[in-house]
């Protein structure tokens, strides 16, 4: 499972990241995802730590934290929906 971070300065880099959460616990990855026309962070990211238990602790600290001037919004993130790509015309669907 990983960890949503929303309300990313966009001058936050993964490292940035991963240190801010490695005061939890052990990080295994850290994701800043970037705009594919433009390269640059999309305001956002997402955190894996080691354990649930460490995961659990860094929401509970960052959640509603100000880091970098920004009020941070972390949760458990979701499963990535599926958009369905292919059917844009918007006809029947069948």
């Amino acid at each position: 499972m990983s960890i949503y971070v929303g309300n990313l300065s966009y001058d936050v880099a993964e490292e940035d990241l991963s240190g801010a959460f490695a005061e939890y616990g052990t990080v295994k990855s850290a994701k800043l995802p970037t705009d594919r026309e433009t390269g640059r962070p999309r305001g956002f990211g997402f955190v894996e730590m080691n354990t649930e238990a460490e995961e659990t602790a860094a929401i509970e600290a960052l959640d509603g934290a100000e880091w970098m001037g920004r009020q941070l919004k972390v949760n458990k993130a979701k499963p990535r929906e599926n958009r369905g790509g292919g059917n844009r015309g918007g006809g029947s669907g069948w």
